[in-house]
């Protein structure tokens, strides 16, 4: 078992997988991660829906973000082929779900890295997920009435590698103390 910051240091947007699929105990460590994230006044109102990779409905999702888009020629779809994807979802009443799952994603994306999966945090689907047809993939996915999509996250194992990417403290960073 690595620590916090060598996750941290390792984790990159993964944007190829094999075809094997996570164990359930690995998915399970994923969603616990997930689930053990904090939430504004600890309301815990992110829910989770697991979809195998194959699940038609993340190809209609595809299709609709494409529509949207007006992108004719995808050379990928949006979960790049991973083996399972996550959707976080959260009250629609609530507003700081958005921010309770970018926490809890982060977490997922975290404990993948240190288990040896690549993951890609993915947002680009969210117009797809709240337009006309948000109440049809909203069921479809599994997401109770009342919540909304928040953020996603791609899961398997890593075809491709590619380095973590590169910052420049001096530039983002100034401190006021």
């Amino acid at each position: 078992m690595g620590t916090v910051m060598e996750a941290i240091t390792k984790r990159c947007s993964t944007r190829g997988y094999t075809t094997d699929e996570p164990g359930r105990e690995e998915i399970g460590k994923i969603i616990e991660a997930g689930l053990k994230a904090p939430t504004a006044a600890n309301m815990q109102e992110i829910h989770f829906s697991v979809l195998k990779g194959d699940n038609p409905v993340l190809k209609e999702i595809e299709d609709e973000k494409n529509r949207l888009r007006n992108i004719t020629n995808a050379e990928q779809n949006f979960y790049y082929g991973a083996p399972i994807v996550v959707i976080l979802s959260g009250k629609k009443d609530f507003n700081w779900s958005f921010l309770d799952a970018g926490i809890a994603v982060e977490n997922m994306a975290l404990a993948a890295t240190e288990m040896g999966l690549g993951n890609l945090i993915i947002g680009c689907i969210y117009d797809a997920m709240h337009g006309e047809k948000e109440e049809q993939f909203s069921k479809a996915v599994g997401i109770p009435d009342g919540w909304e999509f928040e953020i996603a996250i791609a899961v398997g194992y890593q075809a491709v590698s590619k380095e973590p990417h590169t910052y420049d403290a001096d530039k983002q960073v100034n401190y006021c103390f």
